[in-house]
């Protein structure tokens, strides 16, 4: 799939691109009956909600589940990042984000890159995320928000929350979150004839099998979900492979350590059974708990 010269200048200007029903619900329900086998699980690899059984995040599901695997290796998410960055890419990143109904909690201020640079020193944001709605996202579940234009301001201060919510992030202080906002648009609104004016804050809604392409430096958050209605979605971390990290500081379901270079399937691929490597459906290899906090450096 590639991206119009128009849709290039609008990912340009405000650091997303937002495509509605992009998946059938065919393809869609390929991944969403997979899902609550994997959240059963009781590995590393599944992150709870705080107090709770529910998942928050599910990591690198593409290395022992089939459909994801799948996932992980179709055009309609790669192609666009290739054509964006100019070159091959490699999964840094992969999770099925849980935000259950009643239970989901939020995700504070952040950016991607700002993880990625300071845990796995990336060199530079020329990485991008792939989000797939597995659940109609609407304004109740607790849908992405994003700072239009964010990502220009390059990387942010931030701080290390380790304690808001399950899972530690780099996030943005309120006084800068304001400043982006009010810069991006303010409160918003409507114009003197009653038609919406576009705010420092959009949120992309839409049905199950709907893509949001996104920067790695825009700043996004969710709230929590108080909705019956769950919102689980896939998020792929597409990095380009000269970008590779330069450091093991987290378990490699976390922050994945092969940059070999993906290679499409046929864009058929959540219809029919194409074969794809799982290198860990026996388990995670005790390997991929090893961290090493200094920077290395490859062989030569």
């Amino acid at each position: 799939m590639k991206l119009t010269p128009e849709q290039k200048e609008q990912f340009e200007r405000d650091g997303h691109l937002f495509f509605p029903g992009l998946f059938t619900p065919d393809e869609t329900r390929t991944l969403t009956n997979a899902v609550p086998e994997l959240y059963s699980r009781q590995e590393d690899y599944n992150v709870r909600e705080k107090g709770t059984n529910s998942v928050r995040t599910n990591f690198a599901a593409h290395m022992y589940s089939a459909p994801f695997a799948r996932l992980g290796r179709h055009p309609r998410m790669i192609e666009p990042v290739e054509d964006l960055l100019g070159e091959k890419l490699y999964m840094h990143q992969f999770k099925i984000n849980g935000k259950m109904a009643f239970e989901g909690d939020v995700w504070q201020w952040h950016q991607d890159y700002g993880t990625w640079k300071n845990d796995d020193l990336m060199p530079t944001e020329r990485a991008m995320n792939i989000a797939i709605f597995l659940d109609e996202v609407n304004e109740f579940n607790g849908p992405l928000m994003f700072i239009p234009g964010s990502h220009k301001k390059g990387v942010v201060d931030a701080k290390h929350d380790l304690t808001t919510t399950s899972y530690p992030l780099w996030t943005v202080d309120n006084a800068l979150i304001t400043q982006l906002v009010n810069r991006a648009g303010g409160r918003g609104g409507f114009d003197v004839a009653g038609r919406p004016v576009q705010g420092g804050i959009v949120s992309p809604k839409g049905p199950a099998g709907s893509m949001i392409l996104f920067h790695s430096c825009l700043v996004h958050a969710s709230t929590s979900n108080l909705s019956p209605f769950n919102r689980v979605a896939v998020y792929l971390s597409l990095c380009a492979v000269s970008n590779h990290i330069r450091r093991h500081k987290r378990p490699e379901y976390i922050a994945h350590r092969d940059f070999t270079p993906i290679d499409c399937l046929p864009d058929d691929c959540l219809l029919k059974e194409y074969p794809v490597d799982l290198p860990w459906k026996d388990g995670v290899p005790k390997s991929a708990f090893v961290t090493t906090p200094e920077p290395f450096k490859m062989a030569a």
